[in-house]
């Protein structure tokens, strides 16, 4: 059976409620659903729930810029503070974690080495830490408290790669859309049929990178650092 909960939301000192179904919103939260409308019970955004005190439309345009339920109903259930039960805070937490990890293994280098940190030991790092994670809140906007916190223990600096890069003729064409998927931004075809370009990535992907790239080319790449 459904379990109706009440999702809440605050901002300029005003409330916002909706009712929800509990399973429904957390499939939501967590990305197997992606239609906020399935989980409202009622298509109403309330002061009090309970009490049944609807909202007013000025205050959710200005709230929300919208009095669009389906839109508010998303930013409540993205933003707001939704009951879920203790296993599923577990989990949410668990996902959030990681995510929160694998933007900083992406785009960050170990200072020390300029070489990227592997994810494992960034989660690592996170734990002997005791890294406190929000499972609501988005994973972008933790990465800069957490390394705050991690950087004592593993030093982390943020960076871009820039490269360049010459793959011989007889893998040019196999390579193209490689390059286009880590940033190619300058592209120049030889007289011998190789290519001469210039990538721009998140430095914590070079490691990847030039696995695929040596794959490809079976070793006969040419990459040169440009900065």
């Amino acid at each position: 059976m459904s379990k109706t909960v009440v999702a809440k939301y605050s901002t300029g000192g005003e409330k916002f409620e909706i009712l929800v179904d509990a399973d429904l919103a957390y499939e939501y939260i967590t990305g197997k659903r992606s239609d906020p409308m399935a989980a409202l019970q009622a298509e109403e955004v309330f002061i009090d729930a309970n009490k049944g005190e609807r909202q007013g439309e000025d205050k959710l345009r200005k709230a929300f810029g919208t009095t669009d339920i389906v839109k508010i109903a998303e930013t409540i259930l993205k933003h707001g503070n939704v009951p879920i039960t203790t296993e599923q805070r577990a989990k949410l937490a668990e996902d959030k974690r990681k995510q929160v990890a694998s933007i900083i293994a992406r785009n960050s280098i170990d200072p020390r080495t300029n070489a990227p940190h592997p994810l494992q030991r960034i989660e690592g790092a996170m734990e002997q830490a005791k890294v406190s994670i929000d499972p609501f809140r988005n994973a972008n906007e933790q990465v800069d408290g957490v390394v705050k916190k991690i950087n004592i223990i593993l030093p982390i600096k943020f960076a871009t790669a820039k490269m360049e890069v010459v793959i011989p003729a007889e893998y040019a064409n196999r390579c193209y859309g490689l390059l286009k998927q880590y940033g190619l931004k300058s592209e120049e075809w030889q007289s011998d049929g190789s290519l001469k370009s210039v990538l721009e990535f998140p430095a914590g992907l070079q490691g990847e990178f030039f696995e695929k790239l040596n794959s490809y080319t079976k070793g006969s790449a040419i990459t040169k650092n440009l900065v």
